[in-house]
């Protein structure tokens, strides 16, 4: 009799939370539509809800029954694959040049706008440090930076800290003459002066967002809001050269392609009560933190992004109208050879190349190949007929 094989996870997730809880965070707050898809898509995601695929093996005829994932970028067990074709194509587009990693961060006096008006006032935080690198770039070195820009929205307890983590190659593409010139020494800008010149960029930034009715502001409250904001000291971090820029890229991609917490910090959910492991950092040790389940979807919830929302960007040589001819450019200046053209990996190549494990052979005999057998469809819910008297 052939064998049935079905996906066992046994380890706790936030879909497990979503799924006692929900109905309790609904009775005290307000699922927003945008957050009614996240929490759809992330209870459904691996079920049969979503649908799949029937595969048996060549050999002893072992079934295996597997369900499509979700791909919603929120959620925690869907964005391994695509994190690791983002990370391989930036290793290619490194340089043979020092790398400097900058963090700008927004004061916290500004997450209550930033979470009423995400889409505006992030844009203004991309503007604001990218504009800033780039005026660094021009007015110290002539030249034109190029960089990735990442944002990050959530600290290890999945509060609200609105930060943007900079990539800087250690070299610029001059105005003139298009020369690439590689950045001697370990010092890029000074800390200090880029955090007034970020400050003013953003405020200015906010402040157009204000007058276009972007930003839902009154006049006062923006004046009161905006002497405070000048009034404190910003913190922008210009970390010591990178040696290995791949090693950055790595720690960066753990949250490139996820929201606010992994399911393997996730501990326990008991009486309502969730645990997680969190990093303190002052302490330098990993810690237990204990809230209630409500407030961990509440927490979660904060961080979901618009829809449409691009959360790393490129930009100076590196933007993506003409990064690869920029490039090339500078490889053939400082006569490097071009990296080869790499087809895309299928799913099957990815695994193996990542875990050694070939997720074709058959689990069982460990000799048959598992091959499609049957589709298995998404569940689509039937329309009702006749709408209830009440809506009519």
């Amino acid at each position: 009799m052939a064998q049935i094989i079905t996906a066992k996870n046994q380890r706790l997730e936030v879909a497990h939370i979503l799924h006692k809880h929900i109905g309790h965070y609904q009775n005290q707050y307000r699922l927003w539509p945008e957050h009614k898809k996240i929490v759809s898509d992330l209870l459904n995601c691996r079920t049969a809800h979503l649908g799949g695929h029937i595969d048996r093996c060549d050999h002893c005829g072992t079934v295996r029954i597997i369900y499509h994932s979700c791909r919603n970028r929120h959620c925690p067990k869907c964005q391994h694959m695509p994190r690791e074709r983002w990370l391989q194509k930036r290793k290619d587009e490194i340089l043979p040049v020092k790398y400097f990693h900058v963090v700008f961060t927004l004061p916290h006096e500004l997450n209550t706008i930033i979470l009423n008006n995400k889409r505006v006032m992030l844009n203004c935080l991309f503007a604001a440090a990218s504009k800033t690198l780039l005026t660094f770039g021009k007015n110290q070195l002539n030249g034109t930076p190029g960089f990735w820009a990442i944002l990050h929205t959530w600290d290890q307890k999945l509060k609200a800290h609105f930060h943007l983590h900079c990539l800087v190659a250690g070299g610029l593409v001059s105005d003139g003459d298009k020369r690439f010139i590689p950045i001697t020494g370990h010092y890029l800008f000074n800390q200090h002066a880029l955090s007034l010149v970020f400050r003013a960029k953003f405020i200015q930034q906010m402040g157009h967002g204000c007058q276009s009715g972007k930003i839902k502001l009154y006049a006062d409250a923006y004046k009161i809001l905006k002497h405070t904001l000048f009034t404190k000291k910003w913190v922008v971090s210009v970390r010591d050269p990178v040696r290995r820029p791949e090693h950055v890229l790595e720690y960066l991609a753990r949250y490139t392609h996820r929201v606010a917490i992994a399911n393997s910090r996730i501990q326990s959910l008991k009486n309502a009560m969730v645990t997680f492991s969190a990093k303190n950092r002052k302490k330098h040790r990993t810690e237990s933190v204990t809230i209630s389940a409500v407030e961990f979807i509440r927490r979660f919830l904060l961080h979901s992004l618009p829809r449409g929302f691009v959360r790393i960007r490129h930009y100076g040589f590196l933007a993506n109208r003409n990064r690869m001819a920029h490039l090339n450019a500078i490889r053939k200046r400082l006569k490097l050879p071009c990296p080869p053209a790499k087809l895309t990996a299928s799913l099957e190549e990815m695994m193996l190349q990542l875990t050694g494990t070939d997720i074709t052979t058959c689990p069982c005999c460990n000799q048959g190949k598992m091959q499609l057998l049957a589709e298995i469809p998404m569940y689509r819910p039937r329309a009702p007929t006749c709408l209830p008297a009440a809506a009519r």
